[in-house]
C-alpha cells in the first residue's frame, strides 16, 4: 500500500466529502528531514466533522487519524482542513 492510499484509509476516520493528497517529496529531495524517510504532502480535507472547531483543533484531528504515519512514512503536512459550507 503506498503512503498516499494509507493516508486515505486512516483519514476515511474523518467522514470527508473530499479528500485531495499531494505527494510533494520530490520538491524536497536532498533536503536534511526527507533523508530519514518520510515524504512532504500537501492535504486539502473537506469534512463536517470539522464544524465548531478552530484551526490547530482541526489539524490535531487529522494528526491523531493518521497516528504512527506521522512517525515515519509522513515528514511534513500541509494541511487545508474545511468543512462542506466553508467549501
Amino acid at each position: 500500500m503506498s503512503v498516499i492510499d494509507a493516508m486515505r484509509d486512516k483519514l476515511a476516520a474523518l467522514d470527508p466529502v473530499t479528500i485531495e493528497i499531494i505527494d510533494d517529496s520530490a520538491k524536497h529531495a536532498g533536503h536534511a528531514g526527507a533523508k530519514g524517510g518520510g515524504g512532504h504532502f500537501r492535504l486539502a480535507i473537506v469534512s463536517a466533522r470539522f464544524a465548531g472547531c478552530r484551526t490547530m483543533e482541526r489539524h490535531r484531528l487529522v494528526y491523531d487519524a493518521l497516528g504512527p504515519l506521522m512517525k515515519r512514512e509522513i515528514h511534513a503536512l500541509s494541511i487545508s482542513a474545511k468543512t462542506p459550507d466553508e467549501h
